[in-house]
């Protein structure tokens, strides 16, 4: 298995679309005016407009309704898009480092979601992203 895709559902895809280009310093691909991806390395950060749910099903997702998940992007400099960034977006917490040895930002976007810009810095954390 293979996890490659995580999809935030939003009534307003543009404005979100523009907020995770912003954060994430990358272009969308857009395949329609209602779906929209970044692709990473990793994996795809993927936003659909509500008008996509018609397509999988009545009541199956509801946009800005997330309070459990935080998206989490590796940044080589966290501390770099804090200072690019904190003027521009809702921030939640300011770089501090973790326990577990990442530099953390954590934001907010545009419907709510929690995002987390980090940086490993202990030798451990590094090692684990392998960056050593």
């Amino acid at each position: 298995m293979n996890f490659v895709s995580v999809r935030i559902i939003t009534e307003d895809i543009q404005r979100l679309v523009s907020f995770y280009e912003r954060v994430l310093s990358l272009p969308p691909t857009w395949f329609t005016e209602d779906f929209a991806e970044f692709g990473t390395p990793a994996a795809t950060l993927a936003i659909g407009s509500t008008r996509t749910l018609a397509l999988f099903g009545q009541d199956i997702a509801e946009a800005a309704a997330n309070r459990s998940a935080i998206l989490e992007f590796l940044v080589e400099d966290v501390d770099a898009r804090h200072a690019l960034l904190r003027d521009e977006v809702l921030v939640v917490q300011a770089p501090t480092t973790m326990p577990w040895g990442n530099r953390s930002l954590l934001l907010r976007d545009p419907d709510g979601q929690l995002v987390n810009l980090f940086t490993p810095v202990t030798e451990m954390a590094r090692k684990k992203f392998g960056l050593t």
